[in-house]
C-alpha cells in the first residue's frame, strides 16, 4: 500500500519552504546588500526547493507498507533501501494525528510505537483518513487474535461480540464545563521558563529605572503577579486546546482516546501491557475534590511517548470517579497508607532550612558585590520550613495489598501509584548519604515502563531500615506468588 498522494505536496511545503526561507535569510545576511550575491542566494534557494521536491517525490514512490497477519512491513528509502518488519505482538500504541490542515485535506499521520523503543517505530506521513482508521483497527484486531492464539483453551470471539467491540464502551467524556475547569486547575509550571528567559532582558531596564525598595519593589511584585496570571491563562489555553473533545472508550482489550482542537489525536492504550495506574492531584485539584488518571504501559509512561503523553486516561474528574475508573482497569484494594517515621519529618525541616539559608546567602552576595537587593525579605519565609515539612510528610506513604502495591508521594502534585505485583521486575533499596545519617531507606518498585529512567517509579520513601528490609522480603514473596498464579 502507498501513502496518500497529497502527502507529497504537504511534505514539500512543510520541509522545502522552511529550508528555502532559512537559506534566503542567512544568504542575504551573508551577501551584505551586494545585488549579485543576493541574486545568487535566491537562485540557490530555488534550487534547494527543487531538490527537496525531487526527494519527496522519490520518497513517495519508494515507500510501501503492508499489514500481514503477524507484522507490519514497511519498505522505504531513497538512496538506500530499508525494510522493516514490526511484529504486531510488540505494538504498544497506534496513534492517528490530524492537524487542522490535514483534516481539511482528509489525510492523517499514523505513528506505531512498540515496547522498549526509544521513539516511534513506524511513521506513516500521510495516509487517507479512512486508511488510518482501518489500519488502527486492523492492528488491534490482529494483535488480539495473536494473543488469543497464545492462550490455551480460549474460545474464538463470536462474530456478534466482535462487531460490538468495534464501537467500544465509552468510559469517560470531558464536558465543556469540565474542560474549562481542567484548564483553570492544571497550571503547567514549565511555562515559568518564559519568565526566566525574559528576566536577563528585563534586568537592565528594571535596575536602571526602578529602585528595589518602597514603591519600586511594589511595582516589581505587581509585574511578577501579572506575569504569573499571564502564564496561568496561557497554561489553561494550552490544556483546553490539547484536551478539547476528550473521550475515552474501551475497545476490546484496549483503551482508545480522542482529543485535541487544532491537532486531533486518536490513539490506543493496550491494557494487556499496563504496568502502573496513577491518580494525580495538584494542590488546586485537591482543594476542589478533583483528580486525573494516568496509566503507564510497558516501555512508556505518561508524557514520555513520542505521541506526547497519550496515556493521560482521564484529564479531570471528581476524585471518587477517578478511583472508581482506576479500579475498572486494576481491581486494587482499599488501601490505608503507612506514613514515614516522625524523624523523617525532622529531616525535611532541616532540608528546607538549608535551602532557605542558601537563598539568603546568595541574596546577600548579590547585594554585597553586584547590586542592591532587599535580600532580607526572604528571611521570614524560613519559618515555612516546619509546615512545608509537615505537608511533605503527610503526603508520603505506602501500602501492600493482596495483589497490588500502592505508593504515594508529592505535595504540589501528589501521585498515588498502584502497581500489580506481577508487573514488578526489580525491587531496589535506595539510600542516599543524608538518609544514611537518619537510618532511613527508600524502596523502589521498578516495572517495565520507561519512567524508571526519570525516577518516576512507585517508591516507598524514607522507611526505617528494618521496615525497608521487611518490605522488600514481603514484596518479593508477593511477586513470586503472583507470577506462579498467572502461569
Amino acid at each position: 500500500m502507498k501513502l496518500h498522494p497529497l502527502s507529497v505536496p504537504v511534505r514539500i511545503v512543510s520541509r522545502g519552504v522552511g529550508l528555502a526561507w532559512a537559506f534566503i535569510i542567512g544568504g542575504i545576511a551573508f551577501a551584505g546588500g551586494d545585488p549579485v550575491l543576493t541574486s545568487g542566494v535566491v537562485v540557490a534557494a530555488v534550487l534547494v526547493f527543487l531538490v527537496v521536491t525531487a526527494y519527496e517525490v522519490a520518497y513517495y514512490r519508494r515507500f510501501d507498507y503492508e499489514l500481514t497477519d503477524e507484522s507490519l512491513d514497511i519498505y522505504s528509502g531513497v538512496f538506500s533501501r530499508r525494510e522493516r518488519e514490526i511484529p504486531l505482538r510488540r505494538v504498544q500504541n497506534v496513534d492517528v494525528t490530524r492537524s487542522f490542515v490535514a483534516r481539511l485535506l482528509g489525510i492523517a499521520e499514523v505513528d506505531v510505537e512498540t515496547a522498549g523503543g526509544g521513539g516511534t517505530e513506524a511513521n506513516l506521513r500521510f495516509v487517507g483518513r479512512a486508511d488510518a482508521d482501518h489500519l488502527q483497527e486492523a492492528i488491534r484486531e490482529r494483535r488480539a487474535t495473536l494473543d488469543r492464539d497464545e492462550s490455551v483453551g480460549v474460545a474464538e470471539e463470536p462474530e456478534a461480540e466482535r462487531e460490538a467491540v468495534v464501537g467500544g464502551e465509552t468510559l469517560f467524556e470531558l464536558s465543556d464545563r469540565d474542560l474549562l475547569l481542567y484548564g483553570a486547575l492544571s497550571f503547567d509550571p514549565r511555562l515559568a521558563s518564559g519568565i526566566l528567559a525574559f528576566a536577563p532582558l528585563a534586568a537592565p531596564f528594571v535596575g536602571d529605572r526602578v529602585q528595589l525598595s518602597g514603591p519600586g519593589l511594589a511595582l516589581v511584585v505587581a509585574l511578577a503577579v501579572v506575569g504569573i496570571l499571564a502564564l496561568w491563562v496561557a497554561s489553561a489555553a494550552a490544556r483546553i486546546i490539547q484536551f478539547y473533545g476528550f473521550r475515552l472508550r474501551r475497545v476490546g482489550d484496549d483503551l482508545r482516546y480522542e482529543r485535541g482542537l487544532l491537532q486531533r489525536r486518536d490513539g490506543t492504550i493496550p491494557l494487556s501491557k499496563l504496568q502502573t495506574v496513577a491518580v494525580e492531584e495538584n494542590v488546586l485539584m485537591r482543594r476542589y475534590g478533583f483528580a486525573s488518571l494516568a496509566v503507564e504501559t510497558a516501555g512508556y509512561g505518561p508524557g514520555s511517548t513520542p505521541s506526547g503523553g497519550s496515556e493521560a486516561a482521564v484529564p479531570l474528574a471528581p476524585r471518587e470517579a477517578v478511583f472508581s475508573l482506576a479500579r475498572t482497569l486494576e481491581d486494587f484494594h482499599d488501601f490505608d497508607l503507612d506514613r514515614p517515621p516522625e524523624r523523617a519529618r525532622k529531616r525535611y525541616v532541616r532540608r528546607y532550612l538549608l535551602v532557605g539559608l542558601a537563598v539568603l546567602a546568595g541574596g546577600f552576595a548579590v547585594d554585597r558585590f553586584l547590586t542592591s537587593v532587599p535580600w532580607y525579605v526572604v528571611a521570614p519565609l524560613l519559618v515555612l520550613a516546619w509546615p512545608a515539612a509537615r505537608r511533605a510528610h503527610g503526603n508520603r506513604g505506602f501500602d501492600l495489598g493482596p495483589d497490588h502495591a500502592v505508593a504515594q508521594v508529592g505535595f504540589w502534585k501528589r501521585r498515588t501509584r498502584v502497581v500489580p505485583y506481577h508487573r514488578i521486575q526489580t525491587l531496589i533499596r535506595r539510600q542516599t548519604v543524608f538518609q544514611r545519617r537518619w537510618n532511613l531507606t527508600s524502596v523502589v518498585f521498578d516495572t517495565a515502563g520507561s519512567r524508571s529512567i526519570s525516577a518516576g517509579d512507585a517508591v516507598a520513601i524514607d522507611r526505617d531500615d528494618d521496615v525497608a528490609d521487611e518490605l522488600v522480603d514481603t514484596s518479593q514473596d508477593s511477586v513470586f506468588d503472583a507470577i506462579y498464579r498467572s502461569e
